[in-house]
């Protein structure tokens, strides 16, 4: 049973790489993406944030040696940045270029006219001159003057201060641009971040309200394994010296409030000995280092890692770093240069004198078009995070029912909504990079591809109104069968959507181990897989060739070994080594003629079992694995056998196992999907 769990953790981490959730727009595009609708699926993950979930996709040692010196930092400007975030499910990076802020100007100055360095000076009569000299009032006349001019250049320059624009001259602004931080104290992205506002808060910190908080985990998470990754009921992805290093940061910030970056900068040279270098890192910035002890090793200490626990949990916060500037999602750069630029845009008056050399944004065009019917096509997440890329973002706000939106929607050839159209100009912004990996021609716009869904002309068959004029409502119009509103609901029915190298959801079938054992003929359960079909027969899926192979053959196996489950036999085999070659051990394990399923698998047969297994999953929108369907239409998620069974007996109250208690053990793996 432990070599399973290792081969499945194992995988778990090198998997997830091309997994889900996520997320951030910020990840680099995968490779030659198979079809549009995946690479939409991809950016569509990559924008949320982050969502995010945890492999460990590079080795812990090597993230942190990547962020122990600030030489060596990814957040450079000259440079092109890595970029990511660690989370409950995996650690991403992105490359980033990040652009100048511009260059520094000096105010002119009036000056005499003076003869140019190494200039022929011009030529004067042999006569021996006389020295010139000023009368009294002469003297008296060029002062006034002179008092006059600085008068004028008083006034029209505010106090001397030539600033330009709407930069105050003074830092006397009661302004302030609220900055959260949501990392873990040991993350080699929360490093950097940190490193990078550093020098910003040190240059404009009054004029920022900054909040450092830690991300930590449920204990359940980590069952087995406490001893190692928690502290009471307070655990991080890390380790205990994780959860500590965070402790302790909190406390240098609850009494140090003015200089606790300082320690946790001189912390992060080094973040493989956190949290053993604090009193060092404290002692050499002037911290008081006897305030800072008592906190950490007393209860104050445990109590302010709740607290900020507790608020990262309420932004929604999974991932290291997850940053808010002013209560906007930010995913711009990470340096200096990156967050100085963001810190300024964002001041609505005056804006201080810090930021007198900060170009002012590049205005972005950008019609964000949809449809008020839609419950699921809420862009505001997704405008904040444009708006952290393109400070300069206008926006247009159109609905379908609109004649301009219409006339927008048909002129762009546009198939589905929501929908994000730039301008052409938007190329000319140096964060352009960063999305045109994700951007398509759609008549006169750019759009942003985000793997929209909802078609404005169709059915919509929840809403009490025939929407496409052929009399037919709801879910008497024909497009709606396979809706999940419209679906008839089977009593006792049990289906799981899945791809066959999910790391979550090789957990959801081995759960069904039990799940099976315990309701033995009073369930009907059926398997089906996640892909698309190319026009020429070929299969995409989000793990590759191997998933798509794999996924045949569990079908043919289903297909030609159905009685008594057998086929759960082969699948719970390969799922101890799911992306080993050897299936045909398996194969012979579970009683099953190899040669039948090779036949299956090489020939036509297999193909069509795949072609039409796939079909529900489209028909309802489903694409995360896995995705359980009781009933025939009540959806929910899980990948242990007593959520599987809670959920069933919920749709089916009374049956005779719901009294039973399943096991709620995943092997240390938080629940989530690909």
């Amino acid at each position: 049973m432990e070599e399973k769990h290792n081969k499945k953790e194992s995988h778990m981490k090198e998997s997830h790489e091309s997994d889900r959730s996520a997320e951030e727009l910020l990840r680099e595009a995968e490779e030659n993406p198979s079809t549009e609708e995946e690479a939409s699926k991809q950016a569509h993950k990559n924008m949320q944030d982050d969502t995010s979930e945890e492999t460990g996709q590079a080795e812990e040692n090597a993230s942190r040696e990547q962020a122990s010196s600030e030489e060596q930092s990814p957040a450079t400007a000259e440079s092109e940045d890595k970029y990511g975030q660690e989370t409950a499910a995996q650690e991403d990076q992105t490359d980033e270029a990040q652009e100048g802020a511009g260059t520094k100007s000096e105010p002119a100055e009036s000056k005499p006219e003076q003869k140019a360095e190494g200039s022929e000076p011009a030529k004067e009569p042999e006569a021996k001159k006389k020295p010139f000299k000023l009368s009294k009032v002469g003297i008296w006349q060029a002062i006034s003057a002179l008092l006059f001019l600085l008068l004028l250049i008083s006034i029209f320059t505010d106090g001397f201060g030539i600033t330009g624009g709407a930069v105050a001259n003074t830092d006397d602004i009661s302004e302030k641009v609220r900055l959260d931080f949501y990392v873990m104290s040991q993350c080699p992205y929360g490093t950097q971040v940190e490193d990078g506002i550093k020098p910003v808060l040190d240059e404009m910190g009054e004029h920022i309200d900054f909040n450092l908080e830690f991300i930590m985990y449920p204990k359940e998470n980590y069952a087995g394994r406490e001893d190692q990754f928690c502290i009471e009921d307070m655990c991080a992805m890390h380790g205990i010296p994780e959860v500590r290093g965070n402790m302790v940061q909190l406390c240098a910030a609850r009494h140090n409030p003015d200089s606790y970056m300082n320690m946790i900068t001189c912390m992060n040279k080094d973040p493989s000995q956190i949290p053993e270098n604090w009193e060092t890192c404290a002692q050499d910035n002037g911290l008081d280092v006897d305030a800072i002890k008592a906190c950490y090793e007393g209860e104050e200490g445990l109590e302010l890692l709740r607290q900020s626990a507790a608020k990262a949990q309420a932004a929604g916060a999974t991932g290291s770093p997850t940053i808010y500037l002013n209560n906007q999602s930010y995913s711009g750069g990470r340096d200096k240069k990156a967050f100085m630029t963001a810190i300024c845009n964002a001041f609505e008056g005056e804006k201080p004198e810090a930021c007198s050399q900060i170009p002012e944004p590049g205005k972005v065009s950008v019609v964000v078009l949809n449809d008020e019917r839609c419950e699921e096509c809420d862009t505001k997440a997704l405008v904040g995070q444009l708006k952290s890329m393109f400070p300069g973002l206008e926006l247009t706000e159109l609905d379908y029912s609109d004649d301009q939106g219409k006339e927008i929607y048909e002129e762009a050839g546009l198939k589905a909504l929501p929908a994000l159209l730039f301008e052409e100009s938007v190329k000319e912004e140096s964060n352009y990079a960063r999305i045109s990996n994700y951007m398509e021609a759609k008549g006169d716009y750019l759009s942003l591809r985000i793997a929209a869904k909802f078609d404005p002309t169709a059915e919509i068959c929840d809403n009490g109104i025939d929407d496409t004029g052929n009399s037919l409502i709801d879910c008497q119009d024909p497009t709606c069968k396979e809706k999940m509103v419209c679906r008839k609901e089977i009593t006792e029915k049990l289906d799981v959507f899945v791809m066959s190298q999910c790391p979550y959801g090789t957990l959801a079938l081995d759960a069904m181990e039990q799940v099976l054992e315990n309701f033995g003929d009073s369930i009907d359960f059926d398997i089906h897989y996640i892909a698309t079909e190319n026009p020429d027969g070929t299969f995409n899926s989000l793990h590759g060739q191997p998933e798509v192979d794999e996924n045949i053959r569990e079908l043919c196996a289903i297909e030609h070994y159905p009685e008594d489950f057998r086929y759960m036999d082969y699948i719970w085999c390969r799922n101890k080594d799911i992306t080993s070659t050897d299936w045909e051990s398996c194969a012979e394990e579970a009683g099953m003629n190899s040669s039948v399923i090779k036949l299956c698998f090489e020939g036509d047969e297999g193909k069509t079992l795949l072609s039409e297994n796939i079909k529900l999953a489209q028909s309802l929108g489903i694409g995360a694995s896995p995705t359980w369907l009781a009933n025939n239409k009540f959806q929910f998620s899980g990948i242990d056998a007593e959520t599987v069974k809670q959920q069933y007996c919920k749709a089916n109250p009374g049956l005779k196992g719901c009294e039973n208690t399943l096991s709620s053990d995943t092997g240390g793996v938080a629940a989530g999907s690909c």
